[in-house]
């Protein structure tokens, strides 16, 4: 995707600097139809902004652990022949982080104990949901609650989303 990411700190006299500046390097693509790159993690919160280490240059599951947070970009590529949602079925049995219900509509479906803040930055996708589903495009943003969801890109061009999950208390 080629996402430049600056991140700031504190230098030894505990000036504000610039510690990273360039494409962000931890860039995963687990399938043919969606590739994801992280940008930061927090493990805790309140959040520790002291070090320089690259928190963005982790393995990490769909999911924060507890009291976290992740952000992270993802780009889904469209739905061809179906490949696709198995693969990305694929990716979320290894990521994990993620409950997956049984006899979902989507082979994608599944659910986070996390509050999801997602803007959707380019294209269009559907969020699909136990019995519903939302077309959403470029500027819309959700706020996902623990709910069961799946994403289908059902037109021609990838979508990009920006996704921020912090730990939450699991829904019921």
């Amino acid at each position: 995707m080629g996402i430049r990411r600056v991140v700031t700190g504190h230098d030894d006299n505990g000036k504000a600097v610039v510690i990273f500046d360039g494409d962000a390097p931890n860039v995963k693509n687990p399938t043919s139809g969606i590739e994801s790159t992280l940008f930061w993690v927090n493990n805790a919160t309140p959040a520790d902004n002291s070090g320089s280490e690259d928190a963005g240059n982790a393995d990490v599951p769909i999911a924060p652990g507890p009291g976290g947070a992740i952000f992270r970009v993802v780009e889904f590529g469209p739905e061809g022949d179906g490949a696709e949602s198995e693969d990305e079925l694929d990716y979320l049995s290894k990521a994990g982080g993620a409950e997956q219900p049984e006899g979902a509509r989507h082979p994608g479906m599944h659910k986070t104990n996390s509050i999801d803040y997602a803007l959707i930055m380019e294209g269009e996708i559907d969020m699909l949901m136990d019995d519903t589903e939302v077309h959403l495009q470029a500027g819309d943003v959700v706020v996902q609650r623990g709910t069961v969801h799946a994403w289908a890109n059902r037109g021609s061009a990838p979508c990009k989303i920006a996704f921020i999950l912090i730990d939450a208390v699991p829904a019921p």
